[in-house]
């Protein structure tokens, strides 16, 4: 097939591209069902308030926590693909040795934040027990707190694979922008 998307006789062509989700990882999957739930929640709570004139009073708060849930597991996901903010500008510049030792001490860090991140929320959680209850339902707010900590527990886990990765081949995407987590 031609680069042509409009042919020689006005016809449209285009050709759908292969979609393989065989390399989606567990905590997107995850986080695509509690975005799932979050659409349901606010759909239900559309629909009470302006179909039924009466509105279902958990579904606010119910969707507040499940978006906190979509956005902690869903941070995994930018990890695994190394997505995060970066800025190459300075890398570009600098001599390639103190770029890979920067580039290693940045992995350290993240490594290092992200395990912080899990005993801070370990600690918090051992602190406020059971007694914190979500408001309108009867549970204890330490649920909303363990979706948060499972968010950070794979970032953590995700961010030794990206160090490891880095390591074995030499090079981070902060040393060269235009690879992928997939260039081994």
């Amino acid at each position: 097939m031609s680069d042509k998307i409009i042919s020689d006789d006005g016809e449209f062509h285009t050709e759908d591209e292969e979609f393989d989700l065989s390399t989606t990882t567990p905590e997107a999957w995850l986080a695509l069902a509690f975005f799932w739930l979050l659409g349901l929640t606010v759909f239900y709570q559309f629909i009470t308030r302006y179909v039924f004139n009466d509105s279902a009073a958990w579904t606010e708060e119910i969707a507040r926590y499940q978006l906190i849930a979509v956005v902690f597991i869903g941070a995994a996901i930018g990890v695994v693909k190394n997505n995060h903010i970066q800025v190459d500008f300075f890398y570009r510049h600098m001599p390639a040795r103190l770029g890979r030792l920067m580039s290693g001490f940045v992995d350290l860090v993240r490594i290092a934040f992200f395990a912080a991140a899990v005993v801070m929320t370990v600690q918090m959680m051992l602190k406020i027990g059971n007694q914190t209850r979500i408001t309108v339902v009867d549970l204890p707010m330490n649920i909303v707190y363990a979706l948060c900590l499972l968010g950070f527990a794979v970032m953590l886990l995700r961010s030794v694979q990206v160090a490891v990765i880095h390591y074995r081949r030499g090079y981070s995407v902060l040393e060269r922008p235009d690879a992928t987590m997939q260039d081994r």
